[in-house]
């Protein structure tokens, strides 16, 4: 039997919530502490599932029963009530910009706008896209740990799981940016730690014996390739520098009269401004670079156009030209040449010498030391 608005108003809170229906399945909730809620009862594919409506009185009985109409002509066009009604939410919440989708494009964002590097930028975005293909519309705050698991689990399941475990830190970092914005309230990622096949790591291919690495640069000395190319990996060897700050370095940023190569943090992996002195034989190399290149912005202009750098593959391309394998050198292992070889020198402190290839001490007032004692106060650089 149908209830009036007159016997909803009067219900009165029991020991138990208890229901007071209604008919063709809507029902009134009352709860312990009072409050009284529409409910609809409807079954799909033989399960009992629930409808939400409201609360009494927001929501009046003749609300309700229109609700429940919709709901059921819903279920007559084969549609969930349920999921039509958390797909109406998604949808309303996309609209104010609090999808993962949207909440990435303003992280990125962000980054460009705090001067990180194109190699950053590019990684994020390429993680975001990993991630919006699987749960970027949906709202921020409804994508839960194993939603995002599962997404790692396919990275993992090719194998890549250093990828994966970059994915989980992106992920995060997008989340604690909307923590940060009021647009969620947890990280989920955090409870991922622990979650995914930690990577074997892989050092870089390195010759650290002496006799060895001089017969590389001798080979260097005689490469029959591009003069760019050899004049390049010879830098390498001599300023070790990452490749990419090789590979981009502009002759705005070389001091000739101070014998100082003056790199700017947006191309630094540290994000700090990083001064590299100059030795007489590094100037030489340069004067003769200079000759060839010295018209255009990079000192290792791209072959098809001055307007861009050499490709990254162009180092180790020479070094695979020489009868070396990627399991013997590659042109980022020149840096763990030097610091292999000056560390057993013992003519430097390995403070100066981490500080010469722009590794950053997070203890503040050890760097000031270091920078004290180890460092010539001009240039930053190591006193040769």
């Amino acid at each position: 039997m149908p209830i009036s608005d007159k016997k909803v108003r009067n219900l009165k809170p029991k020991d138990k919530p208890y229901k007071v229906s209604d008919f063709e399945g809507l029902f009134v909730l009352v709860k312990v502490s009072g409050s009284k809620s529409w409910r609809f009862k409807y079954r799909v594919d033989g399960k009992e599932k629930l409808l939400v409506i409201g609360d009494y009185p927001a929501v009046s009985l003749s609300q309700a029963r229109q609700a429940r109409d919709a709901a059921k002509a819903q279920l007559a066009e084969g549609i969930d009530p349920n999921e039509a009604k958390q797909e109406d939410r998604r949808v309303r919440l996309e609209a104010k910009g609090q999808t993962f989708e949207k909440i990435g494009a303003a992280f990125l964002a962000k980054q460009r706008i705090e001067g990180k590097s194109k190699a950053t930028l590019d990684k994020t975005e390429y993680h975001l896209k990993l991630a919006n293909r699987d749960f970027g519309r949906k709202p921020i705050t409804e994508i839960t740990a194993p939603l995002i698991l599962k997404t790692l689990r396919k990275v993992e399941a090719k194998g890549n799981y250093e990828t994966a475990h970059r994915l989980r830190a992106r992920i995060g970092s997008v989340f604690r940016y909307a923590v940060a914005s009021g647009l969620a309230e947890t990280d989920p990622t955090y409870a991922l730690r622990d979650a995914l096949i930690r990577p074997t790591r892989v050092h870089r291919a390195a010759i650290t014996d002496p006799k060895a690495l001089g017969q590389l640069m001798r080979q260097i000395d005689g490469f029959d390739g591009q003069a760019t190319t050899r004049i390049g990996l010879q830098l390498l060897a001599m300023l070790a520098q990452r490749p990419g700050e090789i590979r981009n370095a502009k002759w705005a940023e070389i001091d000739f009269a101070n014998k100082v190569w003056a790199i700017p943090a947006e191309k630094m992996k540290m994000r700090r401004d990083h001064l590299v002195p100059l030795p007489d034989q590094a100037i030489a190399l340069l004067d003769e670079l200079r000759r060839m290149n010295g018209n255009g912005e990079y000192l290792f202009p791209s072959l098809r156009t001055w307007k861009r750098p050499m490709s990254e593959n162009t180092l180790n391309a020479a070094l695979r030209r020489m009868g070396y394998s990627g399991e013997e050198m590659t042109a980022h292992g020149f840096r763990a040449s030097f610091s292999t070889l000056a560390n057993e020198s013992g003519l430097w402190h390995a403070d100066a010498i981490e500080r010469a290839l722009a590794h950053v001490e997070k203890n503040e007032m050890r760097v000031a030391n270091i920078g004290k004692s180890a460092y010539g106060s001009r240039t930053g650089g190591l006193r040769f």
